[in-house]
């Protein structure tokens, strides 16, 4: 909804939004169905996912406990008994019958890659990479607590560290480590590593688990909605269609009880009153023949109060249910309201073009709101003028209807009503069920702008 830019003056306030607000759209069912599907299939995808980062966090933590339990066995049965007082010297006797057992042993396992043994200080005394052997690299806090409180731990390896600098072309791994004695009682850490390898393989196992009965599970529940589904729509429609059904009773019958009621009032009322304005004119006339002329005077002005009485009644059938715009169309319909404004001595221009573009239900949207507008410039403008222009733009019928009277401020009173002002409320919410965009703008002083556009 762009903001009208074709004239100066006070600034555009939106009343209504237009094609936004247009009513409900009716229910349409491929349209619903594609959307469970893919909703669906969105799920499916999330759940996936999360199942996915689910089996991996799951199989890392189980391959961390293994590596935990294999290295508490290897130092238990395999490397512990090989230790001599001698490896902590460097003695190539105890690195020798070390490396024989850690290569028949432990590097046979497939699963593992890497072998150090470390003392206290953080150098490595013992691996299968000799290039490690005297090497020196601090000992990080969890190696210490190993050391001071035995126990076992495994975690995912940091390659980016120095002392794992010919670990890094074997790809991500799996540390376990924990102390070991020496003969003599002399605490080393034993220090193995793991392939990650384990972990793919049994995040695959877990997560096609996993998938098998949760996948299956959600495409069942879609399955089983289907028929739920398709009962509650067709429920939807049918309720949609009543209730269209009834505001288009609802509106037929406003129009027919108003069009009787300005039947009733043209053909019984008004018709009385111009037959009773006859005959006071002809009583008022007798009795200045006979010489009564100032009775003659007294019904000569009872005859123009009832004459007054009936523009007024003809200017209200007007208001109530314009003939002319069901019969002639909405540019004649336009030029009998404007008589009821100009009875007020309030000077009207009118700038209508001769067909509108505009169906029934358009043309009797641009007349109420016409109306309304003409309405609360009679009671509340003090206007000398108003301009009324009706003009057709690109896929648009634009009415205008712009006076010069006091103004006010219009976001106030869009923003707090008056109590018991319902006018720019109402025009707001009938322009916006038709799916039309209302503007307005005025200021203290400045006159009053109101424009609609109805699509044509």
């Amino acid at each position: 909804m762009s903001e009208p830019d074709d004239d100066e003056g006070p600034r555009w306030i939106p009343v209504a939004a237009g094609a936004s607000s247009r009513p409900e759209a009716p229910v349409r069912v491929p349209r619903v169905f594609v959307q469970v599907i893919a909703g669906a299939i969105v799920v499916i995808i999330a759940v996936a996912l999360v199942g996915i980062v689910a089996a991996r966090r799951l199989a890392e933590a189980e391959a961390v406990n293994d590596a935990a339990k294999t290295a508490d066995l290897l130092a238990d049965t395999v490397v512990q008994p090989a230790l001599d007082d001698g490896i902590i010297t460097g003695d190539p006797t105890a690195l020798d019958s070390v490396s024989k057992v850690v290569r028949d042993h432990v590097l046979s396992l497939n699963s593992i890659v890497r072998v150090k043994i470390w003392n206290p200080d953080g150098r490595i005394l013992y691996s299968d990479e000799p290039r490690l052997i005297g090497q020196t690299f601090p000992l990080g806090e969890e190696e210490q607590d190993v050391l001071t409180d035995p126990q076992t731990r495994a975690d995912v390896s940091d390659l980016q560290a120095p002392e794992n600098q010919f670990e890094r072309d074997s790809g991500q791994l799996l540390e376990a480590y924990r102390p070991v004695w020496t003969k003599s009682g002399t605490p080393l850490l034993f220090e193995t590593y793991f392939k990650y390898d384990d972990v793919t393989a049994r995040s695959g196992q877990l997560w096609r688990g996993f998938a098998g009965v949760t996948l299956s599970s959600i495409l069942l529940l879609v399955v089983l909605l289907i028929p739920v589904l398709w009962r509650l729509l067709d429920r939807l429609r049918l309720a949609q269609g009543q209730r269209e059904a009834l505001l288009q009773r609802s509106v037929d019958a406003s129009t027919e009880e108003r069009r009787r009621i300005a039947g009733a009032l043209h053909d019984g009322v008004v018709q009385d009153l111009v037959a009773t304005s006859f005959r006071v004119t002809g009583a008022a006339e007798r009795a200045e023949s006979v010489g009564q002329p100032a009775l003659g005077q007294e019904l000569r002005g009872a005859a123009r109060t009832v004459r007054a009485s009936i523009g007024g009644l003809r200017s209200l059938l007007v208001d109530i249910y314009p003939p002319n715009l069901a019969i002639s169309g909405l540019t004649p319909a336009l030029e009998d309201l404007v008589s009821s404004v100009r009875s007020r001595g309030i000077a009207v221009t009118l700038d209508l073009p001769v067909g509108t573009g505009l169906d029934p239900a358009g043309e009797r949207l641009v007349f109420r709101v016409a109306q309304e507008c003409l309405g609360n410039v009679a009671r509340h403008s003090n206007a000398s003028s108003v301009v009324v222009r009706l003009a057709r733009e690109s896929g648009y019928t634009v009415l205008d209807v712009a006076d010069d009277g006091i103004g006010f401020d219009a976001g106030q009173a869009l923003a707090h009503p008056p109590e018991g002002h319902f006018g720019l409320r109402v025009l707001g919410d009938v322009a916006s069920q038709a799916g039309a965009e209302l503007w307005l703008a005025s200021a203290p002083g400045e006159g009053t702008q109101w424009r609609l556009r109805v699509p044509r």
